[in-house]
Formats: structure tokens, C-alpha cells, sequence
């Protein structure tokens, strides 16, 4: 990509703090940024490194509880920190634009997605609603959303987590602002959309010499859409250098921690017994959501005890649904579901209490998840109760147990709201919910996604450990290929409803490939800055650029 010559954006000793009563805690320590039109900088670090607390910034903005107590912001040559709050106004959605990690909170549940797309191109004068309109409908097909003509027309509800990134992508993309600050924009994607949606962001970047703060856990995405590399750590700055270099030649220590952390990977497990019950026996599932199609064909596979099943394919492929027929949430047209040999009746309220027990999940979004007022004592707290019926001092020292399983103190976390913790205590909270019911069978669907490399890292590592201490039996729904080589054992590949593919990880991943499953493992971004460009010639993802003019 080139630089532009032109400085948009200079940041000088930027401190932001966090404000609790009257403690105050400085979380940003004096920050420089500089971006040219046209280039991308690419911010990395781990969980509360401030990558998107300086992106947020970047627009004037400071969260609820923390406020900018320094430095000097200058977008195009006006200080944002001395504007007014009309010309803040002014400025975003128009000439800064932001794209959130969680686009499916992020949304407003009541109104359709066209709708919510148009409004900052109509309210900044940029374009008529039927202007906005016709341009939305051409920058979703441009993203690769199914059905762009209708699509904009659904709520937010009717779409998955993938759809409704992109449609928050292009909802950014509205006005052809000046910069972008994407935060985590493809979290939730699968590797063939991520792909294309990088693709489409770096040319729609390319062609308007549009700037961009790109805020991401994953080094291999930052290799592929970064000019430059800037490297934080609990609010400051460990290094920056040009994307090639740093990945070549990262100077300090912290750096090459974070690259050597996509090294890990456990060994493969074998079943004790090919000949044993499965823990879980799926069979002929066939479902779908209200009087629709049907969204899942025939599938089948077993879960054995003690094993990691990871469930992979793109988005809208079946992963979760099958999770949640599994589940009982939603009941499958036919087919059957076995544990241990038991028919489980497919919806859960026709389940019993030790049906429902033995079957517990992990969900995606811990944020969402974990009800806010509620504290992790509570929250914890209650499979325990309904389950075992534990009461009094038995439910405090169960509670403390599965905190010290989970590898949090129980005396800092037993009392704490889920806003008082970072993404990774989240999920460990998560993950000790699960526990309490005292699970066979955990379903995690897709609970790394929105971590950095290292707290995920930490999580599948702490996963490994508790199915070896307890000899849980996982389900793995995911889109991340590198947490596949991680941690399972077996795959199942799934396209559109079906299993296409499935067997030990060993055999999956060596060739010769199923066509989806090497589709896939084509679209794994690698460390390498020039692997998009490679891809793109090779896929045909080049997009014209008259398309988004």
C-alpha cells in the first residue's frame, strides 16, 4: 500500500485514566501516533494493552469511566480535545468512522439493518436516503453478503455474527470517510469470508487514500492490512517499525513473545478404544428456525470421552446451530441425539435435570453472556445450586473451588462484576459456569475469537488442563484454524448444513484434501505481508474498483 504524503492524524503524550469513585488509575501513559492519508497503522498488544481505548481516542471520544487527562489529538489539523461537542458531532460517522469488535451488540435490535446504514450518510448531508440506500445494497455485495439486494432489510437478529461485521463494515464505509478505526473488524469471521472482507477493506482503503487505525489480536491479519506495526503493552509503547520489519526483526523481548505464541499446539489424542460408546452419538440431524429451510442435513459424527471434536466451516455453515440442536434449544425436525447410549428428547424442556446437567456450553461473547449486575459469586453460583443444590457454606466453598480451578483468586474475584474484568476473566467465568453443573460433555462455541493471542492461548491451555484433570469430552466450534491444530483431536468440516469432511486432525490437515477443506486451509492467513496479494490473484478476489465510487 502506498503512504500518502499528508499528515491526517498526529497524537502527541496521550494519558487516558480510568475513574472509579475516587480511585484513578492511568491506563494510556503517554502514547505517540502518527498517520498519513492512505496508510494503515496497526495496533497490537494484549488484553488491556490500550489498543482500543487510543482507537477511540483517535475520534475524541474517552468510554464511560475513563477520560483523556493529556497529550494533544489533531485530526486534519483541528485539536479534537479542544472542539466542541457539535464538532465532534460533525466529524464522526462523516470523516471518522469506527468499526466495533461486537457488531451483534452493537446494533440496534429494533430497526432493520438498512436503516440503521443510512443514517449517518443522510443526517452528515452526504447522500439522499435513496442514494444511501442504493450505494448500501452495492457495498454489501461488495463484502460478499448473501442476498444484498434484501439483505439491509432484515433485523439484526436474522443475521449471524459474520454477516452483521460486514454489514457494520460497510455501514462505516457509508460516507467515504477520511479514517477508519476498525476494532477487531474480523473477530467473528471465518477464514474464507475474513478474507474476503480484508480484501475488500484494503482495496476501498487503497482507492480513497482512506486512513486506518487497524486495532487486532491476530499478527497474521496485521501482516496483511498494516503499513506499519506499533506494539503496546499495559498503555505504552513497546515498538513500532514497518510491517516487514517487525516481523522480520522485532527488537524487544515482549514482541517476539507475542509472535512465538502461534507455536502452540498439544499433542493429538487417540480414543482409548475405536470399539468404546461414544460419549455422544449424533446421527441423521436434520433441523431448521421456524418454518424456513432446513439448515442442517443429515448430520452426523460421535463425541468420545476424553477427546476434543473441533467443528469448523464458514459462516452460515451449521457449527452453532448444531450446537444448539445438541443442546436441545432448538429441536431437530429428525435424526437423534445419544448420550452414552441414551436418547435425548430434543428439546431441553423434555430433558431431565442429569440430561441437562451432563450437556453444558461455554458461549462466544462473554460479554454478552455474563449478566452484568450479577456478581461472579451469583453467576457461578447458580448451576451449583440448581444442580447439586448446594447451599450456605457448601455453594461459598464450591463456588471458591471452581474460581481456583479456573486460576482466579477467590478472594480478589468471588464479589466482582462482569464489567470489573477483562475478556479473558470473562471467559474463565464462563468456563467455571459450565463446570459448576458438574458437565460431561462442554460445548465451546467459538470462546477464543474475541481474545488476543495470548490470553487465548492461556484459555485453551487452561481448557487442556481441566479435561485431563476431570476427563471432560469437548465439542470445539470454531472458525480459527490455528486453535484447531491447537487443541483437537478430531474434526468434523461442515459447508452449508453438511459434514463434508471429517476425521483425526492429523489426517484432515495432511493432503490430499477434501476441495472445502483445502478451500479453507488456503485462507488461513499466514505471517507474511504479501500473502492477501498472493491470495487475491489466486482467488480472484480482486474487486473493481469503479464498484465503490
Amino acid at each position: 500500500m502506498e503512504t500518502g504524503d499528508k499528515r491526517l492524524l498526529e497524537i502527541r503524550g496521550l494519558r487516558i485514566e480510568a475513574v472509579a469513585g475516587d480511585a484513578v488509575s492511568e491506563i494510556v501513559k503517554g502514547v505517540d501516533l502518527n498517520l498519513n492519508r492512505g496508510e494503515v497503522l496497526g495496533l497490537i498488544g494484549e488484553s488491556g494493552a490500550g489498543k482500543s481505548t487510543i482507537g477511540l481516542a483517535a475520534m475524541g471520544f474517552a468510554r464511560a469511566g475513563t477520560r483523556i487527562s493529556g497529550g494533544r489529538i489533531m485530526f486534519d489539523g483541528q485539536d479534537l480535545r479542544a472542539a466542541t461537542d457539535a464538532q465532534l458531532r460533525a466529524l464522526r460517522g462523516a470523516r471518522i468512522a469506527y468499526v466495533a469488535q461486537s457488531a451483534a451488540a452493537s446494533f440496534n435490535p429494533a430497526h432493520k439493518i438498512i436503516d440503521q446504514h443510512v443514517e449517518a450518510p443522510v443526517l452528515h448531508g452526504y447522500q439522499s436516503r435513496a442514494a444511501a440506500q442504493e450505494d448500501g445494497i452495492k457495498l454489501y455485495a461488495k463484502l460478499r453478503l448473501p442476498e444484498p439486494d434484501v439483505i439491509g432489510f432484515r433485523y439484526p437478529h436474522q443475521l449471524s455474527g459474520g454477516q452483521l461485521q460486514r454489514a457494520m463494515t460497510a455501514m462505516a464505509m457509508a460516507c467515504r470517510p477520511d479514517l477508519i478505526i476498525f476494532d477487531e473488524p474480523t473477530t467473528a469471521l471465518d477464514v474464507t469470508t475474513q478474507v474476503e472482507v480484508l480484501s475488500a477493506i484494503r482495496d476501498v482503503v487503497e482507492q480513497f487514500r482512506t486512513a486506518a487505525i487497524y486495532i487486532t489480536h491476530d499478527l497474521a491479519v496485521v501482516a496483511q492490512m498494516a503499513d506499519r506495526i506499533k506494539v503496546l503493552l499495559k498503555g505504552e509503547e513497546v515498538e513500532e517499525a514497518a510491517t516487514e520489519q517487525m516481523l522480520a526483526h522485532p527488537k524487544e523481548s515482549y514482541t517476539r513473545k507475542l509472535w512465538a505464541v502461534r507455536s502452540y499446539e498439544r499433542p493429538e489424542k487417540s480414543r482409548v478404544s475405536d470399539t468404546s460408546q461414544p460419549e455422544l452419538s449424533i446421527r441423521g440431524l436434520e433441523a431448521g428456525y421456524h418454518h424456513g429451510p432446513k439448515v442442517l442435513h443429515n448430520v452426523s459424527f460421535d463425541l468420545h470421552r476424553g477427546m476434543t471434536v473441533a467443528v469448523v466451516g464458514e459462516s452460515g455453515s451449521g457449527k452453532s446451530t448444531t450446537a444448539r440442536v445438541i443442546m436441545g434449544l432448538l429441536p431437530a425436525t429428525s435424526g437423534e441425539i445419544r448420550l452414552r447410549g441414551e436418547a435425548l428428547p430434543p428439546s431441553f424442556r423434555a430433558r431431565s435435570k442429569d440430561q441437562l446437567r451432563r450437556i453444558q456450553m461455554i458461549y462466544q461473547s462473554a460479554d454478552t453472556a455474563l449478566n452484568p449486575r450479577m456478581r461472579v459469586s451469583e453467576i457461578i453460583g447458580r448451576p451449583a445450586q440448581f444442580y447439586a443444590n448446594l447451599k450456605g457454606a457448601a455453594l461459598r466453598s464450591r463456588v471458591e473451588e471452581l474460581l481456583s480451578l479456573i486460576e482466579l483468586d477467590p478472594a480478589k474475584f468471588y464479589d466482582r462484576l462482569p464489567p470489573e474484568l477483562s475478556g479473558g476473566q470473562k471467559q474463565r467465568i464462563g468456563i467455571a459456569r459450565a463446570l459448576a453443573a458438574d458437565p460431561d460433555i462442554v460445548i465451546c462455541d467459538e470462546v477464543t475469537s474475541a481474545l488476543d493471542q495470548i490470553v487465548a492461548e492461556g484459555i485453551l491451555r487452561l481448557l487442556d488442563r481441566l479435561q485431563s484433570e476431570i476427563g471432560l469430552t469437548y465439542m470445539f466450534v470454531t472458525h480459527d484454524l490455528a486453535t484447531v491444530r491447537a487443541i483437537a483431536d478430531e474434526v468434523v468440516v461442515m459447508q452449508r448444513g453438511c459434514v463434508v469432511d471429517s476425521g483425526r486432525k492429523s489426517e484432515i490437515f495432511a493432503p490430499p484434501h477434501h476441495p472445502y477443506t483445502a478451500q479453507l486451509l488456503a485462507s488461513e492467513p499466514k505471517m507474511d505481508p504479501h500473502w492477501l496479494d498472493a491470495h487475491k490473484k489466486i482467488q480472484g478476489l480482486s474487486l473493481e474498483r469503479n464498484e465503490f465510487s
